[in-house]
This record gives C-alpha cells, sequence and structure tokens, in this order.
C-alpha cells in the first residue's frame, strides 16, 4: 500500500536542522517504539514534507531536505515582541523558575489565539517574546524509514487525526 490521501502514515525518522550559522542538530527522533503518526494529507506538515513521502511503501527509507522557505518560514523580526513583566505575575509575584530565556510559555493573544512564545531576554520591566515557529528559518533534513501505512477509517477521515495506536484518543 502506497503513502496517498486519507492514509495513515508511521514512520521513523531523525529530524536534524541547519541554523543560521550552518550548524547542523539533531532536534527530534521517533523511534519504532513511538513512531510519528499522521493522517496523510491533513497532517498540519510543510506541504514539500508530504510531497517527499507520497507514494512510499512500508519498508522503504527516505532522506530529503525542507528548505526553511517550504517549512515554516524564515524568521518574522516582527514576531519577536517585548511583553510587559506584570503579564507574568502570580498573586503579585514572577516567577522566577518559569521566566527564564529559552523557556517556551503557552500565550494567547487578545483575540483568545494560543501560541507558545520562546523568553529571549528578561529586562527590568518586560520579556523578551519570540512568537515564531521553533523551525523558523531553519532548513529541516529528515531520514527515516515508513514503518507502516493502512487505510483511515471513516471517523479518522471525518475527525482529520488518527484515532487508537499513536494517534488521538477522545
Amino acid at each position: 500500500m502506497k503513502i496517498e490521501e486519507n492514509k495513515v502514515v508511521s514512520l521513523t525518522y531523525e529530524l536534524r536542522v541547519t541554523d543560521e550559522e550552518g550548524e547542523n542538530t539533531l532536534v527530534e527522533t521517533a523511534d519504532e517504539e513511538n513512531p510519528m503518526v499522521f493522517l496523510f494529507g491533513v497532517s498540519g506538515l510543510p506541504e514539500k514534507f508530504e510531497q517527499e513521502l507520497e507514494g512510499k511503501s512500508a519498508g522503504e527509507s527516505f532522506k530529503f531536505t525542507v528548505a526553511s522557505d517550504e517549512g515554516y518560514g524564515d524568521l518574522d523580526e516582527s514576531a519577536i515582541v517585548p511583553v510587559p513583566k506584570t503579564v507574568f505575575e502570580v498573586e503579585g509575584k514572577i516567577d522566577e523558575e518559569m521566566v527564564q530565556v529559552g523557556n517556551y510559555i503557552p500565550m494567547s493573544d487578545n483575540e483568545g489565539n494560543h501560541m507558545q512564545g520562546r523568553i529571549v531576554s528578561v529586562e527590568e520591566d518586560h520579556v523578551l517574546m519570540d512568537f515564531n515557529h521553533p523551525l523558523a528559518g531553519m532548513d529541516m533534513h529528515f531520514e527515516g524509514k515508513v514503518i507502516d501505512v493502512r487505510e483511515a477509517t471513516q471517523e479518522e477521515i471525518s475527525h482529520g487525526h488518527v484515532h487508537g495506536a499513536g494517534g488521538h484518543h477522545h
């Protein structure tokens, strides 16, 4: 069975990224015990990622690169913003454990949209937050193997995600 629309795909991979300095870093691994499982065609993954896997079958290996402009885009400087320190106060105090450079903090904007922000710096009256996708501005290098390809159930197709082993549980 080949990878195509409405198939549930399980795969193992190593994801390495190349940052602005040209450094290659391993950032994510999916192994046979914890494979990546997704519904092809509605995964929310970069389109180029799915294009590279389309047509492959269980047992096939893959190795490809998704350039930053085909992945999560370039770094958007306007997504790096100062947030008043008062936002981080709990009962009038700043949680020093939480408010540290490099930490990701779940936040929401004025419209209630949820996003992850990474703390860039902690200043006297504000915290500089970066709301870019963690992999924005990076080329992503995937290498791995297709473990399994199966038909998605009607329920999985209508819900837009995988159920059962490796998937979403309601």
